[in-house]
């Protein structure tokens, strides 16, 4: 029983830290402490200090959670970029206005084709595809409809055209 809870303690402390470095080489042993839980706070308040940590390019500003100068690390890597990184560039006042007249241009040619495409989609008379959709829609119910009346009343299709139009006054009667 004492090794299957020592297996099951193993297990469960090893998938709780999947994505975390395993932090000490010595083996893995069970000892039991008398200290209690606030003791052991307090040790732990003790070791922490309460100035915070200043960042060591500008002491006057607080040290950030993973700041970490990546350039540094991979300047000697032949694919990393160094210069000319969005973010980071420095742009003058003569190409700045380039690229806002620019990204006006290429504004204004996605507004129209937005335009248009607007306009093309709330047209539903003419040529246009909303238009196609509803006829073709309507010649697939009323062909349905015209096979269902022959196959019940035995009158085809050129048959019940023509009674509709004799009912509709286009054709006179037969006398």
């Amino acid at each position: 029983m004492q090794r299957l809870t020592l297996l099951l303690t193993a297990l469960a402390a090893t998938s709780s830290t999947a994505f975390v470095a395993p932090a000490a080489t010595k083996p893995f042993t069970i000892t039991q402490k008398t200290t209690s839980l606030y003791e052991t706070a307090a040790e732990k308040a003790e070791e922490v200090s309460d100035e915070p940590e200043m960042n060591p390019d500008n002491p006057n500003l607080p040290a950030l959670k993973g700041d970490y100068d990546w350039d540094a690390e991979y300047a000697a890597d032949s694919d990393w970029i160094t210069e000319n990184v969005p973010g980071k560039m420095v742009v003058g006042d003569v190409e700045l206005a380039a690229q806002v007249t620019a990204l006006s241009k290429i504004e204004e040619k996605y507004r129209k084709v937005r335009q248009d495409e607007e306009y093309t989609e709330a047209r539903i008379i003419g040529w246009v595809p909303k238009a196609e959709i509803y006829n073709s829609r309507f010649a697939m119910f009323f062909l349905v409809v015209g096979l269902l009346t022959e196959y019940w009343t035995g009158i085809t299709i050129p048959g019940q055209i023509e009674e509709m139009a004799r009912v509709g006054g286009f054709i006179g009667p037969d006398f």
